[in-house]
């Protein structure tokens, strides 16, 4: 087998900056940066702890996958598999990128490497070029790098067995994982279990079932507006599916996000998976605690790279405050909230056309509770009543039974339109969708024009660049006369435009000023 040649393998780490950023334990390389030691054959996260390694003795990688090709193995104590990861922009080619988050979402999403490069609308062969200059690995490699590192989190922090450890990282078998945990590793699951116990941390016993909920931790790069993110969301949550605790409420002091989850199984394990989950922070360092039901075990992966999505975990505040300016400055770790499941942000953004958010909120719960599915999950927390209406519900629903809620003729058929375009697979709204087709399809759907779509681009399909022109709070936002000169002032702060949305919309929503408030452009 030919190696592969120098224009299919990333860029080399110019090791001086990266040494320099090893040294200072710099957060902002978190989940950008590994650092293999060649004296322990272990590689790090920028951010570890340990005894600093001299320079001649270090390695760096852009990406976990590529430090264990090179045969290194995670450090146990910075635990690479906690790290953030990449947002879309940061990658040169968005193909890469959004095969990378289709694996790592797990087998359900991904499917074979031709089904894969399929969806996304490219040959197999060309898919490992792209992949391979972005991450210096193959998908093959990139995709048993993450089932590994999602199996030692499992092994680390749960008291699953390690048959269903095995199950939930996405391997078909004990053994397999097993003999890949060797080979990579150099030691057997159980004996990272044994580690775990000599730590006083609590006991792991092999019978127990996955019958109790599961908790997790998902990093961020700091900072991160933990309560405006949580306002956000509650203004806009749906009653039933979705509640918010505000920080400062009784019982979570902090503030907690909850809501029913429902998300497609495998060919194997067929059907869908329906339980919950709550967000709340951390006592880690940068980190969201998650807990979910053991319902949605088989597709943890799945989960996991939703919610990240939804907190907008994978961003970079560095770099949208070096655009945004003083926009910025006052709310720097304020974050691009996405969505876990892309219908039902269209969904929504079609009910709130032309009205306001709790006008919008409240036929949404009409919406769920005529058409959504009853959550009767036994150990749901309070609040969690329905699981949102799927796109068949929605679809084959009489348009009469969707008006008889309040919601007008013309967005009944928009509604319906869309359904049904995302039952025929005519329609992705997921975040590795393309944006510009994706942004075809909508405008050419009955009663979606263009701000409604994208508004769907700026929180279904993960765009930081999403500018929905001809928002009247924006141009209020702004001092703009009208969306014209809306538009070309924003050009300012390409490509972090979704971001400068949600500065703009929240300064108009705390009484600050127009801006600017001088006659200068924005920084």
């Amino acid at each position: 087998m030919s190696l592969p040649s120098r224009a299919e393998a990333p860029p080399p780490i110019d090791a001086g900056p990266a040494y320099a950023a090893f040294l200072a334990r710099d957060a902002r390389f978190d989940g950008r940066l590994f650092v293999g030691v060649t004296t322990t054959g272990v590689y790090c996260r920028p951010v570890c702890r340990v005894r600093t390694p001299l320079a001649p003795h270090c390695r760096f990688f852009g990406h976990a996958a590529a430090a264990e090709a090179a045969g290194f193995r995670p450090c146990l104590r910075c635990r690479p598999e906690l790290a953030p990861g990449w947002a879309a922009t940061e990658l040169s080619s968005r193909l890469a990128w959004a095969a990378a988050q289709r694996l790592q979402a797990g087998p359900a999403q991904a499917g074979r490497l031709d089904e894969l490069a399929s969806r996304l609308g490219i040959s197999d062969r060309h898919l490992r070029r792209v992949f391979r200059q972005a991450f210096g690995v193959s998908p093959v490699d990139y995709a048993q790098t993450q089932r590994l590192l999602m199996a030692k989190r499992l092994l680390t922090d749960t008291r699953l067995p390690v048959t269903e450890v095995a199950l939930a990282a996405g391997f078909g078998s004990l053994r397999r994982l097993q003999t890949l945990f060797r080979s990579r590793y150099r030691l057997a699951p159980s004996a990272l279990r044994r580690d775990r116990r000599a730590a006083a941390l609590p006991e792991v016993r092999a019978d127990v079932a996955p019958t109790e909920s599961i908790q997790l931790d998902l990093a961020y790069r700091p900072p991160l507006d933990w309560p405006r993110l949580l306002g956000f969301l509650a203004a806009r949550a749906l009653p039933g599916v979705e509640a918010v605790d505000l920080p400062g409420a009784a019982g979570t002091p902090a503030g907690a996000y909850r809501r029913s989850l429902r998300l497609a199984g495998d060919e194997v394990g067929g059907g869908a998976h329906i339980g919950w989950i709550e967000v709340t922070p951390s006592t880690r360092t940068d980190a969201l605690r998650l807990t979910l039901s053991p319902a949605l075990l088989p597709v943890l992966p799945a989960v996991l790279a939703a919610l990240r999505r939804l907190f907008d975990l994978d961003g970079d505040p560095q770099a949208v405050a070096a655009v945004l300016g003083a926009l910025a400055a006052d709310a720097p770790g304020l974050r691009l909230p996405g969505c876990v499941d892309g219908f039902e942000l269209a969904v929504r953004a079609v009910l709130g056309q032309q009205i306001t958010v709790k006008a919008a909120h409240t036929l949404a719960g009409r919406l769920v509770a005529a058409l959504g599915e009853p959550f009767e999950a036994a150990d749901r927390p309070p609040g969690l009543t329905h699981l949102f209406p799927t796109p068949q519900r929605l679809a084959e629903a009489a348009p009469e039974t969707i008006g008889a809620l309040g919601i007008v003729r013309q967005r009944v058929t928009a509604l319906q339109a869309l359904a049904r375009a995302v039952v025929l697979g005519q329609l992705d709204l997921g975040p590795t969708a393309d944006v510009e087709a994706t942004l075809t399809r909508l405008e050419a759907l009955p009663g979606i024009g263009p701000w409604t779509a994208r508004y769907i681009a700026l929180r279904a399909l993960a765009w930081p660049d999403a500018w929905p022109s001809g928002d009247v709070a924006l141009m209020r936002a702004l001092g703009a006369s009208d969306a014209r000169e809306a538009d070309r002032r924003a050009e300012a702060w390409r490509p972090w435009r979704g971001y400068a949305t949600m500065h703009l919309w929240r300064r108009l929503a705390e009484g600050a000023p127009a801006w600017p408030s001088t006659d200068k452009e924005p920084a």
